[in-house]
């Protein structure tokens, strides 16, 4: 036999093979391991990073102001290339795709890993979010495809559940990292795990790329890209150190002018252009509409807040990072008992109900942390963040069913899209925004209590007494020496104080930010349904 007719049979039972693999019932499942992988990954980092923010700001040196930035840059990145992943899946293919997001995403966990000062952690942070970006929405409609319709539920339950997952993981593990090994650590952990992923998409998937494919929104990307970019430099930078013009400086009254030509640009042209980047039509479905609000509101008090709260367990008691991931260990188990739930309450009763019962949870916890202090223990804090739990269990299952119910099977895409890509951006703003009022309430109450202190009263001068007494006794040294030390301990003491009552003000602007969803919630048109009523699962 010729070596040409061997090599074309070798192919043919190559091609078979290949055939019977794709074919076999439990191909499918393997696709979804596969993409619960990538999954995990995407949003754990979205997660891990919080508990590791005190010990980055102490490694280079930097305030809140800097540091916002590593979670608002990723959170910022993941929204913008959202929209994006449809086009160049359909044109490169989904199987390309996904392991170009992966690959994207572990390339940029290994650099973020070398990150010798923070701004090279943040530009290495953009790398990761792109990833993530094209991870997300690309692997759920690569699940959607592979399962039939009387199984798609179930697979999607079991992805979102890899999200669920990494939302209670991620702190607790990102904290063990830390305090055993080091910040670099939470990075390096996701290389070997996405060689991994990247080798079983080669080697499990099949390709597919549909037939007819649109052309790219250059312009509404580019346009979306400044709105959002500057817009979020202008809140962030506001207060910022080197930004000694405040509010009123050339930079930041630039940034704001060109971050409303970018949204003037952006909404210009997608409703003009035939091929959108971010259908704007959905949006005259009014419930959609109504829901993408609650969304937005809802990401900017939620992301801020857990910005918040391992800042203040580190830096405010002096938790480890473990001690401090750990507490949000409990919340994503609350959250995947309470999904199903809140998805059969809501099939038989009004589904605003449930959700304003979630919204009104979450925003008692915030406000509960209101009056978090120097002394709170953990007990107390917990009461929170149990409550934050069942809040988010309840919310997001009968706020999509209402949003999407109106909403044609081919549009469903760009909708679940949009859906995810407005409850990032808020996110993306929350972050941004409890940074820079952090900051300010924290110079705020520094000044009030240093000039509330006179160190000339007698209440003063016999702390600084006993503490310099104390101090001789202790470490020893001169008296000018021991007192040096005490008014360094009473600075001290004022600094933290003033961090604290800073948190706690951001918190209730969190509560008082959350309490606005009921608003568009309220204005939710709801219909009975006569059947049986459709399940949607969603990540968080």
């Amino acid at each position: 036999m010729s070596n040409m007719k061997k090599k074309s049979l070798r192919g043919a039972a190559v091609s078979q093979i290949s055939s019977l693999h794709y074919e076999h019932p439990s191909y499918k499942w393997w696709v979804l391991g596969n993409v619960m992988i990538g999954t995990f990954m995407a949003v754990l980092d979205a997660t891990i990073v919080d508990v590791s923010l005190a010990k980055i700001m102490a490694t280079f040196g930097i305030g809140v102001d800097s540091v916002k930035w590593v979670a608002t840059a990723y959170l910022l990145v993941f929204a913008v290339m959202l929209p994006t992943s449809g086009w160049i899946a359909d044109h490169f293919g989904y199987k390309r795709t996904y392991s170009m997001g992966l690959s994207l995403f572990t390339l940029g966990s290994l650099l973020c890993s070398f990150s010798w000062n923070e701004t090279a952690l943040i530009f290495f942070r953009v790398i990761q979010g792109a990833g993530a970006g094209f991870i997300m929405p690309v692997g759920m409609a690569i699940v959607t495809r592979e399962f039939p319709p009387e199984k798609r539920g179930v697979a999607l339950g079991f992805w979102a559940i890899a999200a669920a997952a990494s939302v209670s993981l991620g702190p607790t593990l990102g904290g063990y990292l830390i305090d055993n090994f080091s910040w670099h650590s939470i990075f390096d952990i996701n290389v070997p795990v996405g060689i991994v992923g990247i080798f079983a998409t080669f080697v499990i998937q099949r390709e597919y790329r549909t037939a007819r494919t649109r052309s790219f929104d250059i312009a509404g990307f580019i346009s979306v890209s400044v709105f959002l970019t500057t817009l979020l430099i202008a809140l962030s930078d506001g207060n910022a150190e080197w930004n000694t013009g405040g509010w009123t400086s050339p930079f930041i009254i630039s940034c704001f002018a060109l971050s409303i030509i970018g949204l003037v640009v952006f909404l210009i042209v997608e409703l003009n252009i035939k091929h959108p980047l971010i259908d704007l039509s959905l949006l005259k479905n009014f419930n959609f509409a109504m829901a993408n609000i609650v969304l937005f509101i809802f990401g900017m008090g939620m992301f801020g807040s857990t910005f918040l709260l391992p800042l203040y367990l580190q830096n405010g008691l002096g938790y480890t990072a473990f001690q401090a991931g750990s507490l949000f260990l409990p919340i994503g188990i609350i959250m995947a008992i309470m999904a199903p739930i809140a998805g059969t309450f809501s099939d038989k009763m009004n589904p605003k109900i449930i959700a304003l019962i979630g919204i009104m949870l979450l925003a008692s916890s915030l406000f509960v942390n209101r009056y978090l202090s120097l002394f709170s223990e953990t007990s107390s804090i917990m009461i929170s963040l149990y409550l934050r739990g069942l809040g988010m269990g309840l919310i997001f299952t009968p706020l999509s069913a209402m949003a999407l119910s109106e909403i044609p099977r081919e549009r469903m895409a760009q909708a679940s899209g949009l859906f995810n890509v407005l409850r990032q951006i808020g996110g993306s703003f929350g972050v941004a925004l409890m940074g820079t009022l952090l900051t300010d309430r924290t110079i705020f109450h520094y000044t009030f209590y240093g000039e509330a202190v006179n160190k000339y009263s007698p209440v003063a001068k016999n702390i600084v007494g006993g503490l310099s007494e104390f101090s001789q006794h202790a470490i020893g040294g001169t008296n000018s020496i021991s007192v040096l030390r005490a008014n360094a301990l009473i600075i001290y003491n004022i600094s933290q104080q003033a961090f604290v009552s800073a948190v706690d003000d951001d918190f209730l602007i969190a509560a008082i930010i959350t309490v606005l969803c009921i608003i568009p919630i309220l204005f939710l048109r709801y219909k009975k349904k006569k059947g049986p009523a459709q399940k949607i699962v969603t990540m968080e």
